[in-house]
């Protein structure tokens, strides 16, 4: 599937429920939201109901946790019902999702987990993508993920599996700055190696979020402010990329909304300084 590439949105945040009476009682000065899909997927209920209004107001995308997009069991046709559904009411600017898979067997492990990168795992996801374009009628957009073990098979790097499937499938690229710093440190690579082996072209959004550092590994456990070295990869990414929609991602420990606030601020402070007011999109 060949789409437009999605518009530059600015610097947003997850939507969280904790947050709801700030945003529609204050209007803060956020761009754009990114909602969990499974959370609204549901027909009815007050959440949906405060996801509508949020919508009156501003600019919102889709984020999936359960696509499960390089398994191998049959595409779950419900699932990608309900989200074609919430994409209709909502009018997301894109629907993203992750490159893992999260179950087998009808069993849903609750974690993104990792694949082995060869070539048959790629035509497989292909394929996998293709049928979920063809389904949501639309261009899906897919994040790397945080990763602690790797697979021995692997014929190819991370970004060069994520470079292919997005030019054979037509899919835009989610990059996650704080994943590629977890992973790059649990796996003795070079972030920048990583940076740098994305197609510039393909990126659409960016994730920003904090982690748990246990000394000899890193967890992705969105409950900590992001650290100064994801803030470093993040002046790298704008130099790389150029303009890209940003924003932050908190799941746990959730502060006041006014402490996010900061950081979605410093992420378009920081934009400005690496590449001016009128800098272009890649």
């Amino acid at each position: 599937m060949q789409a437009a590439k999605p518009p530059f949105l600015g610097f947003g945040l997850g939507l969280r429920a904790q947050h709801y009476d700030e945003i529609l009682n204050g209007n803060p000065p956020i761009d754009w939201f990114e909602v969990i899909s499974e959370n609204y997927m549901l027909p009815g209920g007050q959440p949906l109901r405060i996801l509508d209004r949020i919508c009156e107001r501003y600019p919102v995308v889709m984020h999936g946790v359960s696509l499960s997009i390089a398994s191998t069991a049959p595409p779950n046709f419900d699932y990608l019902q309900g989200l074609k559904d919430l994409a209709k009411r909502v009018q997301p600017k894109w629907v993203s999702d992750h490159l893992c898979w999260t179950g087998v067997h009808g069993k849903n492990l609750h974690d993104l987990l990792p694949i082995p990168y060869t070539k048959e795992a790629l035509d497989h996801v292909v394929s996998r993508v293709q049928l979920v374009q063809d389904v949501l009628g639309r261009a899906l957009v897919l994040e790397n993920v945080s990763t602690y073990v790797q697979f021995n098979n692997s014929e190819m790097t991370e970004w060069e599996f994520l470079s292919e499937l997005s030019r054979r499938s037509g899919c835009w690229l989610l990059f996650d700055i704080n994943n590629v710093y977890v992973s790059a440190f649990n796996h003795g690579y070079d972030p920048m190696a990583f940076l740098n082996g994305i197609p510039a072209d393909r990126v659409v959004q960016f994730h920003m979020a904090g982690h748990s550092h246990m000394g000899t590994h890193i967890i992705d456990t969105h409950d900590h402010p992001v650290c100064e070295d994801v803030w470093d990869l993040y002046v790298a990414a704008l130099q790389r990329f150029g303009r890209v929609s940003t924003m932050i991602e908190r799941d746990d420990n959730i502060p006041p909304l006014d402490e996010l606030l900061l950081e979605v601020e410093r992420t378009r402070e920081i934009a400005a300084q690496v590449l001016g007011a009128g800098a272009p999109v890649a």
